[in-house]
């Protein structure tokens, strides 16, 4: 059957990729953190030809998900596979769902080789080399060739899973989830520092609208929000 017209063929990435060499470091809560990926793949037609591929993602500051909506993951450069996956997860996945983590790849760091050798012997040279960079966000996968993007979600999600205790600690530590009018106080700090910054630039409301809509708290604030409209 032609790949294209299966319907689950993420799955086929998923269950043939493994994480060789996972992150040392969970993602940084209060910031954004780049998780460098060495993703290590047997060409399809050719088993003694392997293809590596280096690159990046940045994955954006968790932000804590108001009780009124779930804020989705947007994927940038990934394939429609990778977007199925992602919506699975999104629908099955209950673990991480109290955060939002949002990221992209970094198309610009790309970079792809193809090597005639075994795939064993490749991944040895691959884990020789991120040791020696001790790299602390660096991840070594091994996957499959088509949908090889499928493999950096796998990925991600997993780096997530992993870093969520912790955020969710961090986030407890100062506070952030304690609700006001049924707001997590991390939410309501954010909306209102996306006011102060549209007050003193009017460029900044239409994004601050956004910010309100993805929340689900547009209509808790738009009275606020039309008269800044205004005054803007």
């Amino acid at each position: 059957m032609d790949k294209k017209a299966r319907p689950f063929d993420f799955w086929y990435a998923v269950n043939n990729t493994e994480i060789v060499v996972p992150a040392r470091r969970h993602l940084e809560t209060f910031g954004n953190t780049i998780l460098n990926y060495f993703l290590v793949c047997e060409m399809m037609d050719d088993p003694q030809r392997v293809r590596v591929r280096e690159g990046r993602m940045q994955a954006f500051k968790p932000q804590i998900v108001a009780p009124s909506a779930y804020a989705s993951m947007e994927l940038e450069g990934f394939g429609e596979q990778a977007q199925r996956y992602m919506e699975w997860l999104r629908e099955n996945e209950d673990s991480v769902r109290i955060l939002r983590y949002g990221y992209t790849l970094k198309q610009e760091s790309f970079s792809e080789q193809v090597v005639s050798d075994n795939l064993l012997a490749v991944l040895e040279r691959v884990k020789a080399e991120v040791a020696a960079k001790d790299d602390p966000f660096a991840a070594v996968v091994r996957g499959v060739d088509e949908p090889w993007d499928v493999c950096l979600v796998r990925l991600f999600w997993k780096t997530i899973e992993d870093s969520a205790p912790f955020n969710i600690r961090d986030l407890h530590e100062r506070r952030l989830f304690e609700l006001q009018d049924g707001i997590p106080a991390g939410v309501r700090e954010e909306i209102e520092k996306g006011f102060a910054a549209a007050a003193r630039d009017s460029r900044l409301i239409k994004p601050l609208g956004l910010m309100l809509q993805e929340y689900g708290l547009f209509e808790h604030y738009q009275d606020r929000f039309f008269n800044l409209v205004k005054r803007g």
